[in-house]
């Protein structure tokens, strides 16, 4: 069933084509390739978070990530979808700087009309965070921050989440509150492994986002970890 789905949103693309299956590859006898994969059906909300995701940043900078063709779910609600396939290199130096002018320049600066947050949720990793819209910057990251706290409390984390709530108390309001910026669109998982240079054009790539409409610098924090990007990222 999951690859009958595919299989037939595939042939709406190219009616005339014969494919090739090796998920999640699809090779077309045109010689396109394309990324397709299907999911439970509990995971229907990680697979719609990715897709405006994707399309979010695909809007604000062409290019910048795969773009979805198609998505969906099938007969019993497992969701799926199709993008285009990137054949993905590590990054150089030069293409670690090209990454962030285009982030800096093009994906940093397309603003929501709707203010702070995303229209669904997303995961960050295995964090679900339940987004929505908000009229401030201090209010849309409290409401990140209160999703962290959400998951670490179902674990029984009391000492930590203790700690949470006083940072969402008043630290959380003390230096966000100031502060003047505009809602811009994130990627909101920018580590070294969620991005790449794309083989056949050259150009850095990002993928698997966990979007939303926040502080230009949002990113900069998970850019930081597992290591970090390089000095000429920064």
């Amino acid at each position: 069933m999951a690859l009958s789905i595919l299989l037939q949103k595939i042939k709406e693309l190219e009616p005339e084509s014969d494919f090739t299956v090796d998920l999640p590859l699809i090779t077309s006898s045109s010689g396109r390739r394309y990324y397709a994969k299907v999911g439970d059906l509990s995971e229907q909300e990680q697979y719609l978070g990715e897709v405006e995701s994707l399309k979010h940043i695909v809007h604000a900078a062409p290019g910048l990530a795969p773009r979805v063709l198609v998505s969906g779910t099938n007969d019993e609600e497992c969701p799926y979808f199709i993008s285009e396939y990137k054949d993905v290199m590590p990054h150089s130096s030069a293409s670690m700087t090209k990454l962030a002018t285009r982030l800096a320049t093009e994906l940093h600066v397309h603003k929501s009309e709707q203010g702070f947050g995303f229209g669904v949720p997303t995961f960050c990793g295995l964090t679900r965070l339940e987004n929505g819209w908000f009229d401030t910057w201090e209010k849309c990251f409290d409401a990140l921050i209160g999703s962290l706290q959400e998951g670490l409390e179902k674990r029984g984390s009391n000492v930590l989440c203790e700690k949470i709530a006083s940072v969402r108390k008043t630290v959380i309001p003390y230096l966000l509150q100031p502060l003047r910026v505009d809602p811009v669109i994130l990627h909101g998982d920018l580590w070294s492994g969620n991005t790449g240079v794309d083989s056949t054009s050259g150009e850095p790539i990002v993928y698997d986002p966990s979007s939303f409409y926040g502080h230009n610098e949002a990113d900069l924090a998970i850019a930081r970890i597992f290591g970090g990007f390089p000095q000429t990222f920064f």
